[in-house]
């Protein structure tokens, strides 16, 4: 009996991505049947949020229609600053209590009315303490009009979403399938959003959103050179953060390192932050995925600036292929589908 395939669809700045996959079952991968993604006009989508509902609608379609995606359990992901992902603990109590008292914890200190979020609370871990039986958990408060707007895009182009996962919780499934158990902090570098989750034996600890991604970087060379964003962009990539500066693009060089501080910075804040209050399993790697992470020698300083191993996710790893799935088209960015992976596996959850 064939196995229910289900479509992770991930709309990010510059595109959008997505597989479709014969799930095996909670944890334990699946095949990929199809895969694809087609490029977005900028601005359409700013950080991570539908900006303009006809092109992307467009693109979905295409994606649709040109990589014959077919299965109709759709699980779609959002992840911006707009999402609010919180630590919280609180006494013992059945779910649907949690889950309530959690929204009357949080609701004076969120940046909207909970009338105009849509909330959930989930649960890490159980301990004792001085206060007796207690919950640790992350609690997840998110903008109905942000959802809303990715919603319909997807809706607009014919295909029903079952599903809105966070990108976060997405990146730590594709991780964890990976890494297994190990307590890992997954950095997924996107073109305007930085996503950061450290998990620990498949679980989530700490997420947190950081607005600075891969395409400041862009953004900042065609400023000071002048150039076209694709000449920029590749000069990026050509560039990288060697210490070998050619004569005339000692400003570029500037450049690319000042935005990539703007990311590896609050990325050390918050692995400090999770040392010094969360107080979790000591974390063992750090795993990079999203097309920022690609750029040459972003991988060691990270790992300089962070005291840990730093290693290139590979999403693509912990699950099957069939051969009509035309794996070695993506080859060269397998870590940029790391989202896309881990919203299908959700539909196994």
């Amino acid at each position: 009996m064939a196995r229910e395939r289900v479509v992770g669809l991930d709309i990010g700045t510059v595109g959008v991505r997505a597989v479709e996959m014969e799930l095996a079952g909670p944890g334990r991968g699946g095949t990929i049947h199809r895969i694809g993604e087609v490029p977005l006009p900028p601005g359409v989508v700013r950080d991570a949020e539908v900006i303009e509902k006809g092109p992307v609608s467009a693109a979905i379609k295409k994606l649709w229609s040109s990589d014959g995606m077919s299965a109709k359990r759709v699980v779609m992901g959002v992840g911006n600053q707009r999402v609010v992902v919180r630590n919280m603990t609180m006494p013992r109590m059945p779910i649907g209590q949690l889950r309530q008292a959690a929204v009357y914890q949080a609701q004076e200190t969120l940046p909207m009315s909970v009338d105009e979020a849509l909330t959930d609370f989930l649960p890490t871990h159980e301990f004792v303490d001085g206060n007796g039986d207690s919950v640790a958990g992350l609690f997840v408060a998110a903008g109905k009009d942000t959802v809303s707007l990715n919603v319909l895009a997807v809706e607009s182009a014919g295909v029903s979403p079952a599903v809105v996962d966070l990108n976060a919780f997405a990146l730590m499934r594709a991780a964890s399938l990976e890494h297994g158990g190990a307590t890992i902090a997954c950095v997924d570098i996107g073109a305007r959003v930085t996503n950061v989750v450290i998990s620990h034996e498949g679980r989530p600890q700490l997420v947190r959103v950081i607005a600075a991604g891969g395409q400041d970087a862009t953004d900042g060379l065609a400023r000071v050179l002048k150039t076209t964003d694709a000449e920029a962009e590749n000069l990026k990539r050509q560039m990288g953060l060697s210490s070998s500066v050619p004569a005339g693009l000692e400003e570029a060089a500037r450049t690319i390192q000042v935005s990539v501080r703007n990311i590896v910075d609050p990325v050390v804040s918050t692995l400090s932050y999770y040392g010094s209050q969360i107080r979790g399993p000591q974390i063992s790697m750090l795993v990079l995925t999203g097309g920022g992470a690609q750029l040459p020698g972003l991988g060691q300083y990270l790992a300089s600036a962070a005291r840990l191993p730093a290693t290139l996710g590979s999403p693509f790893s912990g699950v099957q292929w069939t051969k009509s799935a035309g794996r070695e088209r993506f080859a060269d960015r397998e870590s940029s589908f790391a989202v896309a992976v881990g919203l299908a596996l959700g539909g196994a959850a």
